[in-house]
């Protein structure tokens, strides 16, 4: 099952989420970053906590959407945004139908320096809260519909 983890910047929410699911999901899923406009790199605290939290971050990059909208892109089975701009902004149109939900998390990337750790902390805490929730259910053989409710309902938690 792929999962594309949208955000703006693809530079913090979305690649602590994209390596959370894909070292939790053991295999179960493969996810993946992107940003409407990526920030070019990743936020060097984004970096430093999934390294501590003992995440591979070789391939840790800040992408364009535009590459999964190709169509040599993987096809995409959900669609997950994680910050409020990235939510509303109209999407490019993904191979396949894949589900899509919003899991809204504060940017602690607005943060001043001093208040990096803990809020990439919270953000990471709640994204990777949210991960274990999803990955408690049979999301690979789950209709559309319940897949749907069972993601909006993870995110309003």
């Amino acid at each position: 099952m792929n999962i594309l983890v949208l955000c703006t910047g693809n530079s913090a929410r979305s690649i602590l989420l994209e390596a959370i699911l894909n070292d939790l999901g053991g295999g179960r899923v493969q996810a993946y970053s992107a940003g409407s406009k990526p920030a070019g790199a990743v936020h060097p605290q984004s970096l430093k906590l999934l390294e501590e939290m003992d995440h591979d971050t070789s391939d840790a990059r800040s992408k364009s959407w535009d590459e999964f909208a190709g169509r040599d892109a993987p096809e995409m089975d959900m669609v997950i945004t994680v910050c409020g701009s990235a939510a509303g902004e109209t999407c490019p149109v993904w191979p396949g139908a894949p589900v899509r939900t919003h899991w809204g998390v504060e940017d602690p990337a607005a943060l001043p320096e001093d208040d990096w750790e803990d809020g990439f902390r919270a953000a990471y805490d709640k994204l990777r809260a949210r991960a274990e929730a999803l990955l408690k259910f049979p999301v690979e053989t789950m209709e559309p519909g319940t897949l749907k409710a069972t993601l909006d309902r993870i995110g309003r938690a």
